[in-house]
This record gives structure tokens, sequence and C-alpha cells, in this order.
């Protein structure tokens, strides 16, 4: 039932904001409606208009954390302090299971995602279940996230996503 009343919740705070300008006021306030709803969520939390979040209840959002344009957030997510995530990412951690030959009809399966302290998610990406971005890492534009990335201050880029280059 909670989870029911929370996607009701979640639609409310974007449909009511909707129209309303992406200014740093109005990205707060959306956060801080969003927040009543997450499982834990920081201070200073900023998302754009048109980002969507479900499963509030799995969500936990650290503290100055920028969603932007687009972005769509579902599952058991984990967004430390500071992350900033461009338009047009996607992150999902649940995965679809096959049963008799068909996708259409199995079971979830169930995974996490996690974004470090100060990583910086560029637009288009794609972060799937097991995806952990490490503290202070960047994810090159139009990258997918598959797997748990150990070096922080790290670019990592691609399709699936490796290391590029360490940050100095």
């Amino acid at each position: 039932m909670k989870h029911k009343l929370l996607l009701i919740y979640s639609w409310f705070v974007r449909t009511s904001l909707f129209f309303l300008p992406d200014m740093p006021i109005t990205m707060r306030f959306r956060g801080w409606l969003y927040g009543l709803g997450l499982k834990k969520c920081g201070t200073d939390f900023w998302i754009t208009h048109d980002a969507i979040l479900k499963d509030l209840e799995h969500i936990s959002i650290g503290n100055h954390v920028f969603i932007g344009n687009g972005t769509f957030v579902m599952g058991n997510i984990d967004i430390e302090d500071e992350v900033q995530i461009a338009m047009h990412s996607v992150l999902v951690s649940n995965n679809h299971t096959s049963v008799d030959g068909s996708y259409r009809y199995g079971d979830a399966d169930i995974g996490q995602i996690i974004v470090g302290k100060g990583a910086w998610i560029a637009a288009n990406c794609t972060l799937v279940k097991g995806a952990v971005l490490p503290p202070n890492a960047v994810l090159a534009a139009n990258s997918c996230l598959t797997k748990r990335m150990e070096i922080p201050n790290a670019i990592y880029g691609g399709v699936p996503a490796q290391l590029i280059k360490i940050i100095n």
C-alpha cells in the first residue's frame, strides 16, 4: 500500500510543479517535496521539472545533489553527497527475467546502484543493476555502467563503461 501511495505522491509532485521554471528556488522546493517520500534525503536536493523518480521508498539522496532534465531514477539507488546527474540519464536497479521464453511475465531481478560522493554522471548515461560509480568519478556522456568500478578520481566511459583516465 505504501508503494502505491508513494507512486501517487511522486506523480502529484511532478505534475503539480511541472510548469514552474527550473530556477534554484523551485528545484529546491521540488527536491524538498520528493524528500518527504524518499528513504533518505539530505539537504539542498535540486531536481528539474521533468525528471522522474519512482520507488521513492528505496532511493537515498545525499546532501547537495542535482538531478537534470529528463532523468529517470527507479529502484534501490544510493546517491551520495554532492553528486550531479546531467540530462536524460537513466538509473534503474531492476532487471527483467525470462519465463517460458518471454520477458513479459518474469519476476524482477532486484539489485542496487551506488553513486559515490562528488561523482558526475554526464548526459545520456545509463546505470543498471550492480553499477557502482566511485567517489569523485566521472561517467562520460552516452556511457552505460554495468558493474562496480573501484578507482575513485577517474573518468569512465563507453558501452560497457571502463576506465579511461585517472584524474590527478
